[in-house]
Formats: C-alpha cells, sequence, structure tokens
C-alpha cells in the first residue's frame, strides 16, 4: 500500500481527495491536513510515500511547502489555477490536478505515482509455506497468515485482497495466477477469474454461487464450474 496525505485547505476538496484514496485499493490514507502547517509535524513523525498538496493556500502555499522539505515524499498537485502547472514540474511533481477533479484523473495520476514509488511484483511480495501457513508483505510489513483462517481471496488488479475468518482484510500486491499456483496442493480451489476459496469453509451453496456469511457471494464462472461439480460430486451423500 502506498501511504498518502491530503493537505487543502478547502473541507469539501479536501474531502473528496480523501474519498478519492479511500476508492482506490493501492492507496492508504494515512492523513488529512487543511494547512501545510499542520502536516509539517506529521512529515516528522511518519513516513509518507505520496501527498496530494493543493498550492493555493494561506500562510503557506503548496509549492513553497513541498520546496521547504528536505526530502519530501512523491507529490501531485490540486489546483483550480491551471498557470502553476510548469513551476508544479520544477519540483518534480508527479502531475498536476486541475480542479474540478474526476476519479479517472485522479485513478490515472495515482497510477502513475505508483510506478515511481513501488518496484515490481516480484521484489515486493513473496510467498512461503509448509501447506499450514504462509508468508507475505503487507503495508511495509512481513506477515505470517495461517491457511485454515483464509475464507477467500479476490482479486483487484494488480492487488489481492486475502478475507480471513475473524479478522480485517489483508492487502498484497500479487497476481491470481501466482497464488493460484501456490495454493494448489492445498484445499484451495479457484472457482472465478476473480475468486480463490477455501473449500474447507464452503457451508452454502446456491444459485452458482457460493455464500459465505449472509451477503458475501462468490460467482462461480463456466470456466472453472466442471472443476468445481467435480469437487462436490466426490463429496457428495445420496
Amino acid at each position: 500500500m502506498i501511504r498518502c496525505i491530503a493537505i487543502d485547505d478547502e473541507p469539501l476538496a479536501l474531502k473528496q481527495i480523501a474519498a478519492y484514496i479511500g476508492k482506490t485499493p493501492f492507496l492508504a490514507l494515512t492523513g488529512q491536513f487543511e494547512s501545510a502547517l499542520q502536516a509539517i509535524s506529521f512529515l516528522q513523525e511518519n513516513e509518507v510515500d505520496l501527498m496530494f498538496v493543493d498550492i493555493n493556500m494561506p500562510d503557506l502555499s503548496g509549492m513553497d511547502f513541498v520546496k521547504s522539505l528536505s526530502n519530501p515524499p512523491r507529490v501531485i498537485f490540486t489546483t483550480a489555477y491551471s498557470e502553476y502547472a510548469l513551476e508544479g514540474f520544477k519540483v518534480d511533481a508527479v502531475d498536476y490536478l486541475l480542479k474540478p477533479i474526476g476519479y479517472s484523473e485522479f485513478l490515472k495520476a495515482a497510477e502513475k505515482a505508483k510506478t515511481r514509488i513501488q518496484p515490481k511484483e516480484g521484489s515486493i511480495t513473496e510467498v512461503h509455506s509448509d501447506d499450514k501457513f504462509l508468508f507475505i508483505k503487507s503495508e511495509y510489513k512481513i506477515l505470517r497468515i495461517n491457511l485454515a483462517d483464509i475464507k477467500y481471496i479476490e482479486g483487484m488488479r494488480e492487488y489481492l485482497r486475502i478475507h480471513l475468518q475473524s479478522e480485517k482484510p489483508i492487502m498484497t500486491l500479487m497476481s491470481m495466477k501466482k497464488m493460484e499456483e501456490f495454493l494448489a496442493k492445498t484445499n484451495f480451489m479457484r472457482v472465478h477469474r476473480s475468486y480463490i476459496v477455501n473449500l474447507d469453509k464452503i457451508t452454502t451453496i446456491e444459485r452458482n454461487r457460493i455464500v459465505f456469511d449472509k451477503n458475501v457471494y462468490i460467482p462461480i464462472s463456466e470456466q472453472y464450474k466442471p472443476m468445481f461439480q467435480k469437487y462436490l460430486d466426490d463429496n457428495f451423500l445420496v
């Protein structure tokens, strides 16, 4: 996950950027501020990868704020004034977003920042196991996950969201193919382009969907249906 902060003296604009960050799978909002001065003390105590900074702010402008930092994180500037674009690129800004900002524009800029911040998949995520647990990298930590605690795994572009029995989901940079190959000899099965399920956790199946809890429905696609049907046939009591 790319750790982000948002800085804007306009509450509605700040709320929008925060919402966009929350909507983007590979971004994590760690702070939001209505002035650059508030953000300075936060940066002294916390690691940040990317800042969304409004240029036109009282007391200390976004441009002067970035120039004042000895080792600034990556920056995406936001402003209502296009004349600041050239100056923004002089301080090596990743991108420049002109208000009002649509999500598609925001996502394009975020994707550009991701290519500058994160290495490729192979060097960021490693998997190890003895068929009972695995180690993955998530949010700059190495986490051990017991396979028995996993309900299902959801694919989200370059990322996977691992849904656990009793904890919040864990995000990791990895392809579905890599995870599927790793779990090939375990009691997990891919049932959809975007889903791998723990067969031991299945309790209900209805209308070609696996039901987890009361409102989570995992579709079984035509591509994977024969393999899943064979699993059902082999374990069906008549």
